[in-house]
């Protein structure tokens, strides 16, 4: 299904609590790792460190903070087109006729979207730390799919 901007979406929800914990997450890790790469040649242990080995450790550190910064990626987009969800890359959108609902599992991180065959697909972007927002999503998500899912 196409996931262009020409679909309409009547609810797009993102997490609130998990892009700020992963900004700040990914801040720390490129902070730390450009301290070390600077500190590698204040000390003398006899073990010789380049410019190329500093400039790696830096490296390292930017490619694990753009890993963590997936974390601000999830989204639920609901329409009539069907459900539609990004969790950490790329999007799936899955048409009403085989979406059953979504559930939120008692001791689970994140709600699932559930599938025919007893498939589910977690849904990053609906979490128990959003607390209200998520309880709003969820009624939101189930006041759509009874306009739009077809009657079984």
């Amino acid at each position: 299904m196409n996931t262009d901007t020409a679909v309409q979406w009547d609810l797009v929800y993102r997490p609130r609590r998990m892009p700020r914990i992963a900004v700040a997450a990914a801040a720390v890790v490129l902070a730390i790792h450009i301290t070390f790469a600077a500190l590698l040649t204040i000390s003398d242990t006899g073990v010789h460190v380049g410019g190329a080995d500093q400039f790696g450790l830096a490296l390292i550190g930017l490619v694990e903070a753009a890993a963590i910064l997936l974390f601000t990626q999830p989204r639920l987009r609901v329409g009539p087109a069907g459900v539609g969800v990004r969790n950490l890359v790329g999007e799936r959108v899955f048409e009403w006729d085989r979406v059953y609902g979504l559930t939120y599992p008692d001791k689970g991180l994140a709600a699932r979207l559930l599938l025919p065959a007893d498939e589910h697909v977690p849904v990053l972007a609906v979490q128990a730390w959003d607390s209200d927002r998520a309880v709003a999503a969820m009624t939101g998500f189930r006041e759509l799919e009874e306009r739009y899912r077809p009657s079984r």
